[in-house]
């Protein structure tokens, strides 16, 4: 029997004028959501889809390399408590911004690095960080810097799905992180 629950929730969104929201795509978003999620600062987070032309993807669709979405994580943040260039070294310090369509042995476009700004001043603040971190690597980064579109919220059964599994999501926890659980 198949216990999964492939409902999908509401997108999130602001839930203050004052907070901010963020997304990137960094891997698997499994990992990348438990990052930001032990970080002050971050109010929710969400995995989903992002960066393709496909409406409403689901994880089979989108495992499939045919809707252009990446697995990307969208989080609300107070940027009082943390600031945009504090989860921009967040996500740099996630994964290889240099490796293309993957990450590890996750492979194909919807592993890709990317940020998606929602405003000017994440734009700019994403293009100057990338051209710092590329002082720091021999090859090009290959993240995509791209204004956020549409964001579809991954099925429930991938929502917290490390944090479900046993891994640490307490605000400040330095626990490594263990993909897919083990």
């Amino acid at each position: 029997m198949n216990t999964k629950d492939h409902s999908i929730p509401a997108v999130i969104e602001k839930s203050s004028d004052s907070n901010q929201l963020a997304t990137f795509a960094a891997g698997c978003f499994w990992s990348v959501e438990l990052v930001f999620q032990r970080k002050n600062g971050v109010l929710q987070t969400q995995v989903g889809y992002t960066g393709g032309h496909k409406d409403s993807a689901t994880y089979d669709e989108v495992c499939s390399g045919t809707t252009g979405h990446a697995e990307a994580v969208r989080l609300e943040y107070d940027p009082q408590v943390i600031s945009y260039n504090d989860l921009l070294r967040v996500f740099w310090n996630k994964h290889n911004p240099t490796q293309g369509n993957r990450q590890g042995n996750d492979i194909g476009s919807q592993y890709r690095s990317a940020i998606f700004y929602h405003n000017d001043e994440q734009k700019q603040l994403a293009e100057a960080s990338k051209a710092k971190m590329q002082e720091s690597y021999s090859t090009p980064i290959t993240t995509e810097i791209v204004s956020a579109g549409p964001f579809y919220a991954a099925e429930n059964y991938h929502q917290k799905y490390l944090e479900k599994g046993g891994q640490c999501a307490s605000k400040g926890c330095q626990d490594d992180i263990l993909c897919y659980g083990y």
